[in-house]
């Protein structure tokens, strides 16, 4: 018997991305329309994939400062020890608000994994922490999409480090149908710890509208929250493998 994840997969596999031309989402063309099928027909598959940068390469000028250095004469030293790499753990999550003015999050912090088939009909499927090749996914059920008002998807990182500058991340959002939309953070935000997306509004005359964000935060989901107006209240919170308060 083929299991739920397993039909998601499938279904995941079966949007082809390769083959689908893609749009980027820039602050010159922020925002894109889906209609139609896209719009309305089974999962809309939500994907946050990064890397991490080289130490060296995060400090201003340090490439300056290397050629002017007299070491710039001695043998380069192997590449493991001058460009070391750091962990960043970031993770996708998304603050809902639902056509009856319910408001929530899907998130790894919390166990906040969500629900297809029930309210939010947003889910997880799981929390990648060093950013491996399948990054995190998160699903929409779009057969659903009249009981969604709008969608904040955003990035946050868990370990209290601000470290955007340490990254390389994409988001990539793919319909059923139509080009997959991509959305790269690649502002150098040292000192911020959370970063608002895209917005998905229902714009009620059978479309969503995805607009992109990528505006930076320096605290956490209560200051995306209060940014966005969705008026919930907020506690610190930690992973499975930590007890929550």
């Amino acid at each position: 018997m083929v299991s739920f994840w397993d039909y998601l997969r499938r279904d995941r596999d079966s949007f082809d991305t390769g083959s689908q031309y893609k749009i980027t989402l820039t602050k010159s063309q922020p925002q894109h329309a889906l209609t139609g099928p896209a719009a309305t027909t089974g999962y809309l598959y939500v994907n946050l994939h990064w890397t991490t940068r080289t130490a060296e390469s995060t400090a201003p000028g340090a490439s300056l400062k290397r050629l002017l250095s007299p070491r710039i004469l001695r043998p380069m030293e192997p590449d493991s020890y001058s460009r070391p790499q750091v962990n960043v753990d970031l993770d996708l999550a998304c603050m809902y608000e639902l056509a009856d003015g319910t408001t929530g999050v899907v998130q790894p912090l919390g166990k906040y994994f969500g629900d297809l088939q029930r309210p939010p009909y947003i889910k997880l499927s799981g929390d990648d922490v060093y950013g491996a090749p399948s990054g995190e996914t998160m699903y929409i059920n779009l057969e659903k999409k009249d009981q969604f008002r709008r969608l904040l998807i955003f990035v946050y990182i868990y370990d209290d480090t601000p470290a955007f500058d340490r990254t390389h991340a994409t988001v990539t959002i793919v319909p059923q149908t139509g080009p997959r939309l991509e959305i790269a953070l690649d502002q150098r935000a040292a000192t911020a710890r959370s970063c608002a997306v895209v917005l998905i509004e229902n714009t009620g005359d059978g479309q969503l509208t995805v607009r992109r964000e990528v505006r930076y935060v320096h605290g956490f989901q209560s200051d995306l929250d209060r940014l966005y107006g969705f008026g919930m209240q907020w506690q610190r919170g930690y992973k499975a493998s930590t007890p929550e308060s």
